[in-house]
């Protein structure tokens, strides 16, 4: 029985090793997915001009939420709510008032849906190291009851 449960324990210790290495290679492939991604839009809001002389972009969780509050204290000067702005009216393309609100509004959650991923990779990293940690154990476990079994 104790043979048993010792290559039991050995295989979840595996199957956790495994699921772990994908969580790893997945949260590094997301990862440089979205600085590409972030990288193609060229956006240097929020950047100083020595940094941004020496080629920085927005490639950054940190970075894109500086450049998205940034962008959300100049949509605010526009109008304070999007409501506001409207005043009960209908969005209108041709006032340019709106459209810049608009655009500020859509840029605004660009950015901050990339503080997000970022977010969520670095989630999705620390699970994936906690799994192979724990797969490792459960090996170790399954070798010492398995030599258990033996003696």
């Amino acid at each position: 029985m104790t043979r048993n449960v010792g290559i039991a324990v050995l295989i979840v210790g595996i199957i956790a090793i495994v699921f772990g290495s994908i969580f790893i290679y997945q949260g590094v492939a997301k990862n440089n997915l979205l600085v590409t991604a972030m990288q193609h839009e060229k956006i240097t809001l929020g950047i100083d001009q020595d940094r941004l002389s020496a080629g920085e972009l927005i490639d950054t969780a940190r970075e894109a939420e500086i450049a998205g509050d940034t962008v959300r204290d100049h949509r605010h000067k526009i109008a304070p709510t999007y409501g506001d702005l409207l005043g009960g009216k209908k969005f209108d393309p041709s006032n340019l008032e709106q459209l810049k609100y608009a655009q500020a509004l859509n840029l605004e959650n660009y950015l901050y849906l990339a503080v997000l991923g970022f977010g969520l990779i670095q989630v999705v990293l620390a699970s994936g190291v906690f799994m192979i940690l724990t797969g490792l154990a459960l090996c170790g476990m399954g070798l010492v009851l398995r030599r258990l079994r033996m003696e």
